[in-house]
């Protein structure tokens, strides 16, 4: 399906741009790859979470009220970090613009609930021959809900699972702990750093154990924290962001022939 008619803004998360370009450009080409129109607003910054879970939301308004204005007239706004776009879909709110700004959190959507839940892919040609453990971010789990949360007597589901299916040669393991926190959360890991190197620790040997070559997810901010201490630890398992994975080998589509 052809959705270049979509105007589709693409936000990338401060730490993705700085440290992992590779993830904003892998989103850029899968969308675009996928039949999406994307622009990409030069002048975006910080969506404002980090001031705002340390108890300081009113330092961020200056944030709420660029992101309003480079994003308002899109019809979608896609991000890689699951994170970041639940931050902007529960808090954003532009100067005087309160229902504005509730229109806007409505067309933000991370990429992998995007993917499945308004392009709707069914076949993802994709290939990536190695065994990939998926870790599940607390965000898009609990807040998003991309997967189904273990805890709850209800029918199992994982949006990140399905696309992951699609892809040629790939090989999922399978986790003791499936939907385990890595420890990560943010300032969390400055201000209680011994718990959460062990939760991050634990959460790696899970895959080690299971033999991963590869760990998986849609937040760059918990692989980080993961990858972090896999090298710190020397071990050959690497992380890569779910829209790398998506994106290896997928070909552009062909142009029209010229009569």
């Amino acid at each position: 399906m052809n959705y270049s008619n979509w105007k589709v803004g693409l936000f990338i998360p401060c730490y993705v741009d700085q440290f992992y370009p590779q993830v904003g450009i892998a989103t850029l080409e899968l969308l675009e790859k996928l039949g999406c129109t994307v622009i990409f607003p030069l002048n975006q910054t910080c969506c404002g979470q980090p001031m705002a879970n340390s108890g300081f939301e009113h330092l961020s308004r200056s944030c709420d009220n660029l992101f309003y204005d480079i994003f308002k007239d899109c019809d979608y706004v896609v991000s890689p970090s699951g994170s970041c776009v639940l931050h902007i879909k529960d808090h954003l709110k532009a100067d005087n613009k309160a229902g504005e700004s509730k229109v806007l959190r409505k067309k933000v959507y991370e990429l992998v609930e995007f993917l499945t839940d308004v392009l709707k892919i069914d076949t993802i040609e994709a290939e990536f021959p190695h065994r990939v453990g998926l870790h599940q971010g607390c965000h898009g789990q609990r807040g998003l809900h991309l997967s189904q949360m273990s805890e709850l007597n209800a029918a199992p589901y994982s949006k990140p699972v399905s696309l992951l299916k699609q892809v040629k040669g790939i090989e999922l393991i399978d986790l003791d702990r499936t939907d385990e926190c890595c420890g990560f959360g943010g300032t969390f890991c400055v201000s209680e750093e011994a718990v959460s190197v062990k939760m991050g620790k634990d959460r790696v040997a899970d895959h080690i154990r299971h033999n991963a070559e590869y760990i998986t997810g849609s937040d760059m901010s918990c692989l980080m924290h993961l990858g972090g201490i896999l090298k710190r630890g020397n071990s050959n398992v690497q992380v890569m962001h779910i829209a790398e994975i998506l994106n290896a080998g997928i070909k552009k589509p062909k142009p029209e022939p010229a009569y």
